[in-house]
């Protein structure tokens, strides 16, 4: 995992004072600063801030296990919890990126109940010139309040994210979980979801996921498996056991392309007995064996 004192190592070989102070960081750059036949690739990673990124020109996105092609211009939002890298496929590239700890919004809401923040989330949105021309105002107001000596920029700043969130949002038609009202279902899916996320990311072969049944899960929160089960489903159109596999499937793909381990290590992180337990789960709902997909990849 790249820190935020890495990144800023890297990008300008010295790192900004109190970067990790009580009320979060954040900080906007343009892209056309930090490319050019001398600029270092982003590594596969993950990172631990957010960012939102602003891409303007064709691009190449290695998101988690998926390959994401931008044809023109395109917002990307990543989290601490998933890795990923830029390839860039012509020599016309530009646009900004805006990077921010969780703490940051540690007052303001859970980033993670966010969409585009979701791991199982598509986090690329492409852009019509209209729109790039909206989202270029707001990465430009960033830019002027950053430099500002206005006592109350950050709570500016924070509201340009916002804008910037909403803005994208909006894009899309509101869910079938978000037009419903807040109810017993809406909060036991909550519960169970921010559950099933506070085990990842897993970073070392020591770390072990325990909970991956809905009766685990069910059990944790205090309800019956039927009554998980029956709001689960109602949220989101998916069984808990299908979002389970899904995240689980998400995990181990990222484990077998961003690591070394072998077989063995990934199964016993992902929770799974013995390895041909963790082989039979991936060929089964992959059509191919773990190590095949690592050659694959």
């Amino acid at each position: 995992m790249q820190s935020l004192e890495e990144f800023y190592r890297s990008k300008f070989n010295q790192i900004p004072e109190n970067i990790r102070n009580g009320v979060g960081h954040f900080n906007v750059f343009t892209i056309d600063e930090y490319i050019g036949k001398s600029t270092k690739p982003v590594v596969y990673s993950r990172k631990d801030y957010f960012k939102i990124t602003l891409i303007i020109g064709k691009n190449r996105i290695h998101y988690a296990d998926k390959v994401i092609d931008i044809q023109k211009h395109a917002l990307f939002f990543t989290n601490p919890q998933i890795p990923y890298k830029f390839e860039w496929i012509d020599d016309h590239k530009s646009g900004f990126f805006c990077v921010f700890t969780p703490a940051f919004f540690h007052h303001f809401g859970n980033l993670n109940d966010y969409e585009v923040f979701k791991p199982n989330a598509v986090p690329v949105f492409e852009l019509t010139d209209e729109q790039l021309n909206d989202v270029t105002q707001i990465f430009r107001k960033m830019q002027a309040e950053i430099g500002s000596d206005y006592v109350h920029k950050y709570d500016l700043l924070r509201n340009l994210v916002f804008d910037l969130l909403h803005y994208t949002l909006k894009m899309k038609p509101a869910s079938k979980a978000e037009k419903q009202q807040a109810n017993a279902s809406q909060r036991i899916t909550h519960l169970f979801l921010e559950l099933l996320e506070r085990q990842f990311p897993i970073e070392d072969v020591r770390q072990r996921i325990h909970f991956r049944s809905p009766s685990e899960f069910a059990g944790q929160l205090s309800v019956h498996v039927n009554h998980l089960n029956r709001a689960v489903k109602e949220i989101t159109e998916k069984t808990t056991s299908e979002i389970i596999t899904e995240r689980l499937l998400q995990e181990a793909k990222i484990l077998l392309k961003h690591t070394e381990w072998n077989v063995s290590e990934i199964a016993y992180s992902l929770g799974f007995k013995e390895a041909t337990h963790f082989n039979n789960f991936f060929k089964k709902n992959m059509q191919i064996t773990p190590i095949r997909f690592r050659e694959m990849v």
